[in-house]
C-alpha cells in the first residue's frame, strides 16, 4: 500500500530521443514503476500500450532535431495513466489497414487495451496522447471469499 500511496505523489516522468531504441527502453521503465508500484496485473496490456503510444511518436512525429519525446506514468484514481508526449501537431488518426499490411494497427490495439485513450493539447508545441487502463486489484482470495 505504501508503494502506491508514493505513486500519489506524482507522475513519473522520462524523455527519449526520437530514435527506435527508446521504445525498449521506456517499457523497461514503465515495468520497473508497476513493479515498484504493485500494478502486475496491468503490465501486459501496459507495455503494449505504451510500446503502440511511443513507436507512433517515433515513427510519425517529424520534428526539429533535439526535441524528444516525454512520457508520463501516473495514478489517476483506480486507474494507471501512460502519457506520451510529443512536439508534433500531427495527431494520431486509426486505419483500417488491410490483412497484407505491417503497419497501421497501434491504435486499435491501444482501444482494445485501454479503458480509454484520447489527444490532448500541450503547453507549448505539439501534443500528448495518453491511455488510461483499469487497476483491478482482487482483495479476495482466489476462492472469492
Amino acid at each position: 500500500m505504501q508503494k502506491r500511496q508514493d505513486a500519489l505523489n506524482g507522475p513519473v516522468v522520462r524523455r527519449w530521443t526520437r530514435h527506435p531504441r527508446c521504445v525498449g527502453l521506456a517499457r523497461e521503465e514503465l515495468a520497473k514503476t508497476l513493479a515498484a508500484w504493485g500494478m502486475a496485473e496491468v503490465e501486459d496490456a501496459a507495455l503494449v500500450v505504451l510500446s503502440e503510444l511511443v513507436t507512433n511518436a517515433v515513427i510519425h512525429a517529424r520534428v526539429s532535431p533535439g526535441r524528444e519525446i516525454e512520457t508520463r506514468f501516473q495514478l489517476a484514481g483506480a486507474d494507471l495513466r501512460i502519457e506520451v508526449h510529443d512536439s508534433s501537431d500531427v495527431r494520431p488518426r486509426s486505419q483500417d489497414p488491410s490483412s497484407e499490411s505491417e503497419r497501421g494497427r497501434g491504435l486499435s490495439l491501444v482501444s482494445a487495451l485501454a479503458d480509454q485513450w484520447g489527444i490532448s493539447e500541450r503547453d507549448g508545441v505539439g501534443k500528448s496522447v495518453w491511455a488510461l487502463i483499469a487497476y483491478r486489484h482482487r482483495s479476495a482470495s482466489a476462492d472469492g471469499r
